[in-house]
């Protein structure tokens, strides 16, 4: 059960120069939290939570005490400014209007903080917010910035799921540039992790079993929704951005392998309860291509749809390998253009995955990336553009990583070259080494601009806001027709070129 209104987990100041602190602990015989000027118990509330209000202000640093035993940060903590092993702090949650996002006038811009700007920061994102939304944007999207291992990595390796990362400003970094999109008009999507917990995560099983032996996902034990504390784990994390950072809409990264036999599933709570705070708040899954439970069981209100991006890049390159080999023909991209109801279907050419996934990190070839792109903003579907591509950026994006634990620093290197080991031409010995500071600055974003491609991604965003949804298609041979109101864009796949008439 949800815990009673008004009560909240992790450090939260209240009036009077109280702070009240909540854990779930469920096997623990004590628990005690520790600050700079002493210690208090908690006590137990039942259902494994323990709690207690003391004098405490924002900036003390925290930790707890499990039958004392060892320090442990909290697993609810909103600010971690040492990283994963320190002290939590006490933060005075923030509270940002949220913008509001319409699904039907959606354009996502997915971005990584650390690359897209010189300063690696919120702060450093934010002159670039008006040329984003000059271009047509609608919406930012950033990849996950709750608190992971060392100061550099794509965050999809989390631990502490309710901290923005301090490398990247921290909360108050966030909150500024939150702030800053909306004064643009620009919503803000976050992209967030509750399938598994990244390296680090035995801090946080040492309160309670948040995860399971019952299966395991591609980068770990799965996460353990039958426990009622790890559903308001997740749930009220993604309550905190929405409520207290003014986020506009959640991304919930693979969500396949999130498992729950409890009803209801814990992706439609989580649904249910974003909605009940702000029905304007968007709650989108990334999942495998054709799984309909997002949108058709859980009430979501869209999802990202790989098959899009497959079945083009299939059809431009000629690769079949891994994911692309179901894929090849002009059909496999007219069946995915047809997906309905076409605004909940976000489709892309590029993203961080189908990029960074790679093993070199290299994106599409100049003359491939606008066939591809021009079907993507022409097409029904909510379109979705991946830092740069708007300008024709050349710098790769690649998997980067700074583990502090030495065990996992190798695992990622051994699991890059497991991972393309099948793969022909990639046995090379010059794969970037994804702890190597290097493979970091080489993702970052070189801003050398084409003019004439931001011209085109400008021209089609400008087209979309005035054309019906309503898309026909056609195809003859090679050639691939799409019709919206009186526009077309006429693509030859054998040509590689992609022509439009309005």
């Amino acid at each position: 059960m949800p815990l009673p209104p008004g009560t909240e987990l992790g450090a939260v100041p209240r009036s009077g120069g109280q702070t009240e602190f909540r854990v779930w602990a469920p096997a623990a015989r004590s628990v005690e939290v520790r600050l700079d000027g002493g210690g208090s118990p908690l006590t137990p509330e039942g259902g494994g939570f323990w709690a207690t209000a003391l004098r405490a202000a924002p900036g003390e640093r925290y930790a707890y005490v499990l039958d004392g035993s060892r320090e442990l940060a909290d697993p609810c903590s909103r600010c971690q400014p040492d990283g994963l092993l320190g002290r939590s702090q006490v933060v005075e949650a923030p509270r940002v209007d949220r913008l509001g996002l319409a699904l039907e006038e959606l354009v996502i811009y997915e971005l990584h903080v650390g690359a897209f700007s010189d300063e690696g920061t919120f702060d450093g994102a934010i002159p670039y917010l008006p040329a984003l939304r000059e271009l047509g944007v609608t919406a930012i999207e950033l990849m996950p910035v709750a608190t992971f291992p060392g100061s550099r990595g794509w965050g999809y390796d989390g631990v502490y799921a309710y901290a923005p990362h301090h490398s990247y400003g921290g909360p108050s970094g966030l909150v500024r540039l939150v702030e800053a999109a909306h004064r643009e008009g620009l919503g803000v999507i976050l992209d967030v992790v509750y399938n598994h917990i990244g390296p680090g995560s035995d801090a946080l099983n040492a309160f309670g079993p948040y995860l399971t032996a019952e299966h395991a996902t591609a980068w770990g034990p799965g996460v353990d929704f039958t426990q009622a504390g790890v559903r308001e784990w997740a749930i009220r994390n993604a309550l905190m951005w929405v409520e207290s950072y003014g986020i506009d809409g959640l991304r919930l990264d693979a969500v396949h392998a999130i498992r729950d036999g409890s009803r209801p599933h814990v992706l439609a709570e989580l649904a249910d309860r974003v909605h009940a705070t702000d029905p304007r708040a968007l709650v989108l899954a990334e999942t495998f291509p054709g799984d309909e439970r997002p949108v058709g069981q859980w009430g979501h209100d869209g999802r990202w749809d790989d098959g899009l991006h497959h079945a083009l890049h299939a059809l431009l390159t000629g690769e079949r390998d891994g994911h692309y080999a179901a894929y090849g023909s002009i059909d496999d991209v007219v069946r995915e253009l047809s997906r309905t109801p076409a605004e909940r279907q976000v489709v892309y050419a590029q993203d961080h995955d189908q990029v960074g996934n790679r093993a070199f990190g290299d994106r599409l070839a100049p003359e491939l990336l606008r066939v591809a792109s021009s079907v993507v903003l022409f097409a029904a579907q909510t379109p979705l553009i991946f830092m740069g591509e708007e300008y024709g950026e050349a710098n790769p994006f690649r998997f980067f990583t700074d583990h502090v634990d030495p065990a996992a620093a190798a695992a990622a290197r051994a699991g890059r070259r497991r991972e393309f080991a099948a793969y022909p031409g990639f046995d090379r010995a010059d794969l970037p080494d994804p702890q190597d500071p290097a493979t970091f600055r080489a993702s970052k974003l070189s801003r050398r601009e084409s003019p004439a491609v931001r011209a085109r991604y400008r021209r089609l965003l400008g087209l979309r806001r005035r054309l019906p949804r309503e898309v026909r298609v056609e195809t003859d041979g090679s050639v691939l027709t799409m019709r919206r109101g009186d526009a077309a864009l006429v693509v030859d796949f054998d040509a590689r070129t992609a022509e439009l008439r309005a």
